[in-house]
């Protein structure tokens, strides 16, 4: 090379050189002010213009020529060279590589014009001290849009496994995609996340398949290569999702092993075992079975031992005396008479006919005051409303109290708004309702001594009969006289038709309790009562004659549960 001085303004730019995305202001102005302190320091090379004439083209060097012409140099010195064109075009990446990374569009730009050249992949991978696995990702940009590489060269770059799924796709897909996600004016990155999962297809992997080269041919799969997996494993691929699939199934159907089935798997890929068999997790014994299944998810061919139960045997003697054994079979579960969606119902039903009746059924005072007792005696009190049909609808006592509250600041006692409040009190606390806001025996109670069994309304509906077992339907029908249909669904359609114009009520659905229960729940609490107070033995050892407000207590219970029976 030979030392030279020109002027800077002088110099033509190399077309080919590898650097072609811009470098940013802030980086120009820090080499633009180095310049105007010390000058250059490391000299541009440039070589003689072929086309004649003593004019030079930039070998290396085209940011420190331009910042020489901003820093309003007249002369900067020069190096003079004469290098081959392929060696100059990997000089020229090299330089750049080495100096500030070039961006990857860039770099695959200048490895397809070294390949152009004659380099193969191996010797660029050499010569710049890179894997020959990064010179083909490198290479993958050649299936990118022009549009896409464009928005790439500006530094806006996707991860390594969204540009695979880019570059994995055909360029009338990258076009469809980059219609709907290519950046607009205000946004000037693209989402580079949404357009990989438009693109992405489903990967059928060679680690997975079973089949072998043979079945591969004769269902038509071509395997790719996916340059990003790990060195040490198999990066094939296929988007063929079924004939992988096909050549699977062939391949189990062809090397099935002794006592092994084929199985089908749900929803969820997960592997449906036959019926009442057991699932083993341990090692299989010699009586046990293996089923075969494909993982819908990834294609592989998985197993799972199972074992089916051993029939039973019974002893069956005959007319003769004679005993023969058989196979015991499993008697079927009978169906409850009501379903769980049935008593849900019941529940509803029973609450809404309470509350109607609480409302509106005559109600003395000495009553009304049991029934402030019983509700409160409920086992949902905490309390859970059962006015509404969200059972964390706390009931909140305060804004029934406000209302007694006059304008002085007294409270009222108007009876009239006192038997209006209370009602509205009891509706938010009793419940018969089968979640968190049931009140128990004790809703029930209340709701035959204010007749809530009037205000139920007509159970025979397509959806509460659809609750009742057969037997349970054709004992409704028999009581009602209504003949039974071939079918249970006719038997539904013939009771409704019947009741249409009438009211029927489920025994089951009746509020008032048994006698039995009553004194249960009476005794219960009685029993609750005698443990609290014996826990203080001093107090009761130290009186030796009832107390007369007890004495009076028990006899009101008593009168209340004679009322109540």
């Amino acid at each position: 090379m030979q030392l030279i001085s020109a002027d800077p303004r002088s110099l033509k730019e190399n077309p080919d050189r590898s650097r072609q995305s811009k470098s940013s202001p802030q980086s120009d102005a820090l080499l633009c002010a180095s310049i105007k302190a010390i000058g250059v320091v490391q000299p541009p090379v440039v070589r003689l213009d072929p086309d004649g004439g003593n004019s030079y083209i930039i070998v290396f060097g085209h940011r420190r020529a331009a910042q020489a012409i901003a820093a309003e140099l007249a002369e900067i010195p020069l190096l003079l060279a004469e290098p081959t064109d392929d060696l100059g075009a990997m000089q020229s990446l090299a330089e750049n590589i080495a100096r500030e990374p070039l961006n990857p569009v860039d770099q695959w730009r200048a490895i397809e014009r070294l390949v152009a050249l004659g380099w193969t992949e191996e010797s660029i991978a050499l010569a710049l001290a890179l894997a020959v696995r990064q010179i083909r990702k490198l290479r993958l940009l050649a299936n990118i849009l022009p549009a896409i590489l464009d928005q790439m060269a500006r530094g806006d770059m996707p991860n390594e496994q969204q540009l695979r799924t880019i570059a994995a796709a055909s360029q009338e897909e990258q076009a469809e995609v980059w219609k709907k996600y290519k950046p607009k004016k205000q946004e000037p990155q693209v989402s580079w996340w949404d357009m990989a999962r438009a693109l992405t297809k489903t990967r059928m992997l060679a680690k997975d398949a079973s089949f072998g080269d043979e079945l591969a041919a004769a269902y038509g799969i071509v395997w790719q290569e996916d340059l990003f997996a790990p060195a040490d494993q198999d990066g094939r691929f296929t988007t063929d999702v079924e004939a992988f699939l096909g050549a699977q199934q062939e391949w189990l159907s062809n090397n099935l092993p002794k006592r092994g089935t084929v199985i089908e798997v749900n929803d969820w890929g997960q592997p449906k075992l036959p019926p009442k068999a057991n699932q083993i997790y341990g090692k299989p014994g010699k009586g046990d079975n293996t089923g075969w299944y494909i993982n819908p998810r990834d294609g592989s061919v998985q197993s799972v031992a199972y074992r089916l139960p051993e029939n039973k045997a019974k002893t069956v003697k005959g007319e003769a005396g004679e005993e023969t054994v058989v196979d015991a079979v499993d008697a079927p579960r009978a169906r409850p008479d009501v379903t769980q969606k049935g008593l849900d119902m019941i529940g509803d039903l029973r609450t809404d006919a309470l509350h109607e009746a609480l409302a509106r059924a005559p109600i003395e005072d000495d009553m009304l005051i049991a029934l402030l007792i019983l509700g409160f005696a409920g086992t949902n009190v905490t309390i859970a409303s059962g006015s509404s049909d969200n059972p964390y609808g706390h009931a909140n006592g305060r804004k029934h109290a406000a209302k007694l509250i006059r304008e002085d600041g007294k409270v009222s006692f108007d009876r009239d708004l006192l038997q209006r409040v209370a009602r509205a009190l009891l509706i938010d606390v009793m419940s018969c309702r089968r979640n968190r806001s049931d009140s128990g025996l004790a809703a029930r109670i209340a709701g035959e001594v204010i007749g809530a069994d009037q205000f139920l309304v007509n159970t025979a509906t397509e959806e509460f009969l659809s609750c009742l077992s057969r037997n349970a339907l054709e004992a409704v029908a028999g009581e009602a006289s209504v003949p039974l249909g071939s079918k249970v669904k006719e038997t539904r359609a013939t009771l409704v038709a019947h009741f249409a114009d009438d009211r029927f009520v489920h025994p089951a659905a009746l509020i008032a309790p048994s006698p039995e229960e009553v004194r249960s729940f009476a005794a219960a609490f009685a029993k609750a009562e005698a443990g609290a107070l014996s826990e203080d033995g001093d107090e009761i050892n130290a009186r030796s004659e009832p107390d007369p407000d007890e004495a009076d207590v028990a006899e009101t219970e008593s009168d209340f549960r004679e009322a109540a029976e």
